[in-house]
This record gives structure tokens, C-alpha cells and sequence, in this order.
């Protein structure tokens, strides 16, 4: 049986690090169902800290192929990955197209399989916002109404594809497979020490600032949604409560994407942020060294559903900065580590007070244990192995 399986952005590269693994160990212990897997990267994050690292890091083989789409718009990144992915369709003959996630090379890649009458296995299924203004919303959307293998990582997924009419047998519940690579990694992880990653990944620029303390407390920020930092009106709020509120009470850890980074520094507000006593600016940083400042911080502010994630396995509070979640599994009300506060301050100021207020730890999800790699290969193995 021949599976692709795509990556198109960081977020898909810690999701399919586990696959790519379970299915060299099953073709070592069961070579009489051997499954013959190709790597595509549609090369849709272009910048060396965002995705040749994380190969890297996390052991995944180089692509088999690398499409090399780049940056663009929506439109843009998908058509040309479909023009480009088409041509390894007809090339390899795959019998199975394997996408994860909700990038723009999960949209793309799934439509092409099923244009080309190809079944298609959707990783992280049954995800739902309910914001159709989310570019991701409409990839999840089209990917698992398109997709003949759905595989959910929580129950509420599962009830999300009922609702839209999937049918059971299309559905399966497997668990996250993003935190096999966290249990995976976890006791190297731990290994690190702070100060180096902090020393390793500072801007430059902000090498006049003298070191911070983070023996104690820490605060991580990540910011990257439109919704945050495209808009000065919205950016400049939220810097003024990272410095006046955040920062003033404990070191602040920030990895800058290039995106805020751009805004930041087209609005004027750069300046300001690199300034700022007890405030570290970093480069995006490699998988291991976020992961180790999430299981040392005190509290994560985010729009990354990924880190959400991460928090309710590690129990960091997390004040996910968005008005939505596609992972409600993650929040507090369902016995996880994140509320929701959207790009509102004074919202986020009084859920950052109540949570250094509080010290609870969040359950584990069910079936968020580490295996989830090895239910797909069983599942492709036993029930949709193709002679």
C-alpha cells in the first residue's frame, strides 16, 4: 500500500514527526502488510527557524518531495500547490493521501486527491471555531466533508462531524497526535536550561538590555493571528498591558513571529517592545526550546491552538487570546488550562489576575496519552489496507 502523507507549515511538522515513526516501526515488525510512504512538503513555511529546523529536531526524514509553493496569498499558495501536487499524484499513485491539520496545504492537497479520485485520511478532524472569518475554518471544513477517513483527536469533534451529516463509519477517534511528540520529547526537553535558550535565540537588537531573571516566574507570549497583529488599533493595547502589567511583575518571554515582527515595526511600535525592561524578545523558536519554556512558565498568553494544547498536557494556565477555539477540549470549563479572552485588555487583565490568583492543574484529555500514531498505522493496517 502506497501513502503520502503533507506538511505544509510548523504545526503539521509536530503531528506527522509520530506517523512518520509508527509506520517505520510497523513495516519493521509487519512486513507482510508494508506500507510504502512518501513525505511531501509543500514548502509553504519558507523560513529556516519556522521548518527545516523542526525536521530536524524532530527526526523527520527529508521530504520525499518538496514543492516549494512559498509565501503568497490564500489563493495564491493554494492553486499552486494543487497545479504542483497533482503532478506527484499521477507520478506516485498513492492509495491513500494522509493531511493533517488546517493549513492551506491541507485545503489544497485533499481537494487534488479527490479530484484524482484518490481516498483521502484527514489527521485532526472534526475541529470547529465556528468563525468562518478563520482562513483555517474553511480548510477544516471543505478537508472533512471531502475526506473518506476522518480522524477526530477528541469526542466533541466526533459530535461536530455527526451534526454535519458525516457517517459513523467515516469517523474515528484516535486521540492528539501532536502530544505523542510531546510525550516523545518531554524528558530531553526538560534537559534545557532556560538561560541558554535565551541566549541562543534573543534579537539582537535587544542584546543593550541587560539579562532577564527567570529563576522565578515567567510569562510566554506568542502572537501571530490576524486578528492581533494586523491592526494597530488592537497591537498597541495589547503591548501596553504586556509591558505595564505583564512585565512589571514578572519576566516576559517573547518569540516574535516574522509576521508581528513586520506589523510591529510598520506601526512603530517595535521600539517600544525592545526597550522594555524584563521583557525578552526571541526569534521563532525550534520545538524543543518552546516546549521548555511552556513547562517552565507560569502562565502562557497565546493565539496558538497548538500551545493550548501543549498547556493542558504540561498544566500551564493559558489565556488563549482569541474569541474562539476550534479545541474546546483545551478550556477550563471542560477541565483544561485555558480560558478565553480575546484582544480585549481589560478582559485579559482581569483573567491574568485571577489565574496568578489560583493554582489548578487541568485533567487529561481522554485518549491523549502518546499513542495516537500507533491507532492510525493499526487502523490503515488492519481495516484500510489496500493489496
Amino acid at each position: 500500500m502506497k501513502i503520502i502523507s503533507v506538511v505544509g507549515a510548523r504545526p503539521n511538522f509536530m503531528k506527522i514527526a509520530p506517523l512518520v515513526a509508527a509506520i517505520k516501526k510497523h513495516n519493521d515488525t509487519n512486513p507482510a502488510k508494508h506500507i510504502e510512504h512518501f513525505l511531501v512538503h509543500t514548502g509553504q513555511h519558507y523560513d529556516i527557524r519556522l521548518s527545516e529546523n523542526f525536521f530536524a529536531e524532530l527526526g523527520i526524514p527529508q521530504p520525499d518531495i518538496n514543492l516549494e509553493i512559498g509565501s503568497g496569498s490564500h489563493a495564491e499558495q493554494v492553486g499552486r500547490t494543487m497545479m504542483a501536487f497533482e503532478k506527484v499524484l499521477n507520478h506516485i499513485k498513492p492509495d491513500w493521501v494522509v493531511v493533517v491539520g488546517d493549513v492551506n496545504a491541507t485545503l489544497a492537497c485533499s481537494v487534488t486527491a479527490k479530484k484524482e479520485n484518490i481516498q483521502c485520511c484527514h489527521i485532526e478532524a472534526g475541529l470547529r471555531s465556528g468563525d468562518m472569518t478563520m482562513p483555517e475554518e474553511i480548510n477544516r471544513l471543505v478537508t472533512d466533508r471531502l475526506s473518506d477517513l476522518l480522524l477526530t483527536p477528541d469526542r466533541i469533534s466526533n459530535d461536530n462531524l455527526r451534526r454535519e451529516g458525516v457517517p459513523d463509519e467515516k469517523i474515528r477517534f484516535v486521540g492528539n497526535i501532536m502530544i505523542d511528540t510531546l510525550e516523545a520529547n518531554r524528558e530531553k526537553t526538560s534537559a534545557l536550561q532556560i538561560p541558554d535558550i535565551i541566549a541562543r535565540n534573543r534579537i539582537a537588537d535587544t542584546g543593550k538590555l541587560p539579562d532577564i531573571d527567570v529563576s522565578g516566574p515567567f510569562a510566554v507570549v506568542t502572537l501571530h493571528r490576524h486578528s492581533n497583529v494586523d491592526n494597530r488599533d488592537v497591537m498597541d493595547p495589547l503591548l501596553q498591558f504586556l509591558i505595564n502589567d505583564v512585565a512589571t511583575k514578572m519576566p516576559v518571554l517573547w518569540p516574535v513571529h516574522p509576521r508581528t515582527m513586520k506589523q510591529m515595526t510598520s506601526f512603530g511600535l517595535w521600539g517600544k517592545a525592545e526597550t522594555t525592561k524584563n521583557m525578552m524578545l526571541l526569534h521563532p523558536l525550534g520545538y524543543h526550546d518552546m516546549l521548555r519554556l511552556n513547562m517552565g512558565a507560569r502562565i502562557m498568553l497565546t493565539d496558538s491552538g497548538g500551545l493550548q494544547e501543549e498547556c493542558c498536557i504540561l498544566g500551564t494556565p493559558c489565556l488563549t487570546l482569541r474569541w474562539n477555539t476550534e479545541r474546546p477540549v483545551t478550556l477550563r470549563e471542560n477541565g483544561g488550562a485555558s480560558v478565553l479572552v480575546g484582544n480585549n485588555v481589560n478582559r485579559i487583565r482581569e483573567e491574568f489576575l485571577n489565574t496568578l490568583a489560583t493554582d489548578s492543574l487541568p485533567a487529561r484529555p481522554e485518549l491523549w496519552d502518546g499513542h495516537t500514531a500507533d491507532r492510525i498505522v493499526e487502523l490503515f493496517a488492519n481495516e484500510f489496507y489496500v493489496v
